[in-house]
């Protein structure tokens, strides 16, 4: 793995708890010598996340959308890769990564992290899905996850779809250990 693409949020009304996060997590993967991906954003969680990687020398590359750009969202700093709509830039960004992690977010966040998990699902990307749950934000995803392989609208090998961390002490640990879901489309696998 060379490549981890974090989503997270921009706005700047975020608890900074949740900006520390971003910090800590920024640190950690160019300490643990990977380059990291996002969406290009200066500000909340985005910025704090770039602004983190940038201080400690690391690489980082954010895929934007045009009309973001035109309203100067984009971090100055950062190499930007222009993308025409946020479809582009969900597709290039999971294309780019070898792994993703959610951080804190909104519905953009959810969209991008359940996305993921969704491709992993149909044998499409092959890295881990995870959640940094910081304060137990991710609780009520985790639990709606669980509950679809509960009620059998997934399998309980699904579980092997995302992975949940608490803190970036805990990042490189799972990296480390990850193992791909053999053959997601497997007969056995669709029931």
């Amino acid at each position: 793995m060379k490549r981890i693409c974090v989503y997270c949020a921009s706005s700047p009304k975020a608890p900074d708890i949740y900006k520390q996060s971003a910090v800590d997590i920024g640190s950690s993967l160019v300490d643990q010598g990977y380059e990291v991906i996002y969406g290009g954003g200066s500000i909340g969680l985005m910025g704090a996340l770039a602004d983190s990687v940038l201080a400690k020398g690391g690489k980082i590359t954010g895929v934007i959308p045009q009309f973001m750009q035109e309203l100067e969202w984009g971090h100055p700093e950062v190499e930007l890769i222009e993308v025409q709509d946020m479809h582009e830039r969900k597709n290039m960004m999971l294309e780019m990564s070898d792994a993703v992690i959610a951080l804190a977010g909104g519905c953009g966040t959810f969209e991008e992290i359940i996305e993921a998990i969704t491709w992993k699902r149909l044998g499409l990307y092959h890295g881990p899905a995870i959640f940094l749950n910081t304060n137990s934000y991710y609780d009520p995803i985790i639990e709606q996850l669980n509950k679809a392989v509960d009620e059998n609208f997934m399998n309980p090998e699904h579980r092997q779809l995302w992975s949940v961390i608490d803190s970036h002490l805990e990042l490189k640990e799972t990296l480390t250990n990850y193992t791909p879901m053999e053959n997601p489309l497997s007969k056995a696998a669709v029931k």
